[in-house]
């Protein structure tokens, strides 16, 4: 019977607040020109030209596969590849509507703080493998069928995109909230704070490195992020985790290796595991 209140009641609050953000900023990406975002991409100054791919990536919410196709158009575009790598780095773990929700159900400090550390950490990472010569392993790749056109605002055009969100994001926020409420249920509080508490430092690295191939969605960490908080899990190894299995997959890697090399392919793997750990201990630290 707890089982059942817990899941209706966080999946209720997830839907209203899944609806409402993701209709809202449907309506909203009427007005961003597309093709003006990506002249300013290939800017003589790199750190502008980084802070716009970063907000490109917050108003574009992609996974980590739906990623890829993007990255490619703008390898195609001449789009510098430092440039490209902060996208791609950046995109999976910046959704603008699962960041409204992870500040309305975990708090705003943690979604701010997400937010900065992921973006600064894209960028560093970004510009280091372009300073190692990483862009000598991407692949020769010509792709069809993409096209990046800009919206219209139109109230019809938001209804469906926020009824496509709900078909392809929205399982997995149910999913999310139906093992938090057995977590909720079913696990004890004082074994989550024993095993998991805030002493223990060493899950960080762990959560970073398991998190890539569970390819937990950053929508389905959400809830169940709030219940482990609230078990008395440590913030550092859950955004460890959240991090790592927004940021990459193996089916990501899959596609990744269609179009890098396997040196950048590695590269990719180990940069966000380490994005993962640092920004862990980050927030262990908090």
């Amino acid at each position: 019977m707890e089982f059942i209140k817990s899941f209706f009641g966080i999946a209720a609050e997830l839907t209203v607040l899944f609806i409402v953000i993701s209709f809202a900023i449907s309506l909203l990406q009427g007005y961003i020109p597309y093709e003006k975002i990506e002249k300013k991409l290939t800017g003589s100054n790199k750190l502008i030209a980084a802070l716009i791919a970063i907000a490109f990536a917050f108003i574009t919410p992609f996974c980590s596969c739906s990623t890829i196709p993007v990255v490619v158009n703008m390898l195609k575009n001449k789009i510098p590849f430092s440039i490209t790598m902060v996208f791609l780095f950046s995109s999976p773990v910046l959704d603008p509507t699962i960041l409204t929700i992870m500040g309305v159900v975990m708090g705003w400090k943690v979604a701010v703080l997400y937010t900065i550390i992921t973006s600064i950490f894209s960028i560093i990472i970004g510009f280091t493998l372009d300073k190692l010569g990483f862009e000598r392993h991407v692949k020769k790749v010509v792709m069809t069928g993409y096209d990046q056109s800009s919206q219209k605002f139109n109230w019809r055009h938001a209804v469906n995109e926020t009824l496509s969100l709900m078909k392809s994001v929205y399982p997995y926020l149910l999913i999310g909230a139906l093992i938090g409420a057995a977590i909720h249920g079913l696990v004890p509080t004082h074994f989550i704070a024993e095993w998991f508490g805030r002493d223990n430092w060493w899950l960080i690295p762990i959560a970073a490195i398991v998190g890539i191939p569970l390819y937990i969605r950053l929508s389905s960490m959400i809830p169940i992020s709030q219940i482990l908080i609230a078990k008395g899990m440590a913030l550092g190894p859950v955004m460890a985790l959240m991090i790592s299995s927004a940021g990459a997959s193996l089916p990501e890697v899959v596609l990744l290796k269609s179009i890098f090399r396997k040196q950048l392919v590695m590269a990719f793997i180990l940069s966000v595991i380490s994005m993962s750990t640092v920004s862990g201990f980050i927030f262990y630290l908090i």
